[in-house]
């Protein structure tokens, strides 16, 4: 346990110290990566809330992803060309306020999860990771086909949003509110851990009938988490797309809810730090060995398998332990 929150407490000073240090050198680039890692960390944290805690092996969370870029993308847009999204029967404008961007973005993913949840949670197994996979692909491929705002090519945003009293232009401001994002997250997923909720979903996933036996809903319980998870994802892509000030179809494909998987993998199932350990050590790797080879992902994939078979407990589990803790 005590290794454990060593362990964490290292991984929580890693991005700013990284972030502070190529500042000191005037490396924005290097900020940039930092920042990067810090958001799909953030969209880890909300997989894991599923599928750490809930079990729910989920391979479509790149909609909600997805959902939370467009939410930006298409706010933006139309805050960038002062035309309205909508006229009647009510008017509504377009924002470069980044509060308001995120309210929609886990507005829009937690009713989209929802829904999806809804309809996917009355499966199990190989057909539940089947069906959220479907419903992914479906709004991947909507998106392609929406030209409205980009199709396949995406939407540019030529504007960085605002939030108050901050430059958000500036590389390490931008950095601070993302990892600030986090920060807050990650405080409320150990809350939710350890809290009656958390610890009645662990059990659903651990044996489902004595949950139900004492009066408690498996199924409601996993769509709770499923929302939140996908609240949480859907904040992510909004800031993914604030950072690039580009929206794609992409963001909605299978590759990007396999890399939010492998986030989690490579961390730790059930750690609440494992997506920032995944998150920092595949744009680590991305950023060290796609410079020697556009095939990089050989070597990450051999990473993977050697973490799948002898450290089940991923990183943090190598060097922590194998007992799950949230500390």
């Amino acid at each position: 346990m005590m290794r454990e929150t060593l362990v964490n407490v290292f991984l929580f000073l890693l991005l700013p110290v990284t972030a502070l240090a190529a500042f000191a050198l005037d490396e924005p680039f290097i900020i940039t990566l930092a920042t990067k890692a810090a958001i799909l960390a953030l969209a880890g944290v909300g997989l894991n809330i599923a599928l750490g805690l809930g079990g729910l092996v989920s391979f479509g969370h790149a909609a909600f992803f997805g959902l939370g870029g467009y939410a930006m993308g298409i706010l933006a847009a139309h805050a960038q060309s002062y035309t309205p999204i909508m006229e009647s029967p009510f008017l509504i404008e377009g924002t470069k306020s980044m509060p308001v961007i995120w309210l929609v973005a886990i507005v829009v993913s937690a009713l989209a999860a929802l829904l999806i949840g809804a309809l996917s949670l009355r499966t199990s197994g190989v057909y539940f990771i089947m069906v959220t996979l479907a419903f992914g692909q479906m709004l991947f491929y909507f998106s392609i086909s929406w030209p409205a705002y980009g199709g396949e090519d995406g939407l540019s945003i030529y504007v960085r949003n605002g939030f108050p009293g901050l430059n958000t232009l500036d590389p390490l401001t931008f950095f601070a509110i993302a990892f600030a994002v986090l920060a807050l997250v990650l405080l409320f997923a150990g809350r939710l851990a350890r809290a009656p909720f958390g610890l009645a979903l662990s059990a659903a996933r651990q044996n489902a009938e004595r949950v139900e036996s004492v009066g408690l809903a498996p199924f409601r319980l996993r769509l709770v988490a499923f929302v939140i998870s996908g609240a949480v994802t859907g904040l992510a892509g909004a800031l993914f797309a604030d950072l690039n000030r580009f929206v794609s179809p992409t963001m909605f494909s299978w590759q990007t809810s396999g890399e939010i998987m492998i986030f989690v993998i490579l961390g730790g199932v059930g750690r609440l730090f494992g997506p920032v350990a995944g998150a920092a050590l595949f744009i680590l790797l991305e950023h060290v060995l796609g410079g020697l080879s556009e095939f990089w992902h050989i070597y990450l994939g051999f990473l993977l398998l050697m973490v799948v078979l002898f450290a089940r407990g991923g990183m943090i589990g190598l060097i922590a332990g194998r007992e799950v803790a949230h500390d």
